[in-house]
């Protein structure tokens, strides 16, 4: 993968879990990489907000691609 990832083209590889609008959130079911650290991910979650509060987190890493239209999170 590249930082030009785009969920429509994994479609197929993505399960999607909740669509709020601004919030898009999916899991991962043909282990994907992260286009950041190249490791597998579970989680992705696409940001089209300026602002996001997240809850406690459980000790896993996760990485940021902010593009120009939205941020892009996975969690691993």
């Amino acid at each position: 993968m590249d930082p030009e990832f785009s969920y429509h083209d994994h479609r197929h590889q993505l399960k999607q879990l909740r669509d709020a609008g601004n919030v898009k959130l999916f899991a991962n079911r043909d282990e994907l990489r992260c286009p950041v650290c190249s490791e597998v991910f579970e989680r992705l979650m696409i940001l089209a907000t300026s602002q996001m509060q997240f809850p406690a987190n459980d000790g896993r890493p996760f990485c940021l691609l902010r593009r120009d239209e939205d941020a892009v999170i996975f969690r691993h």
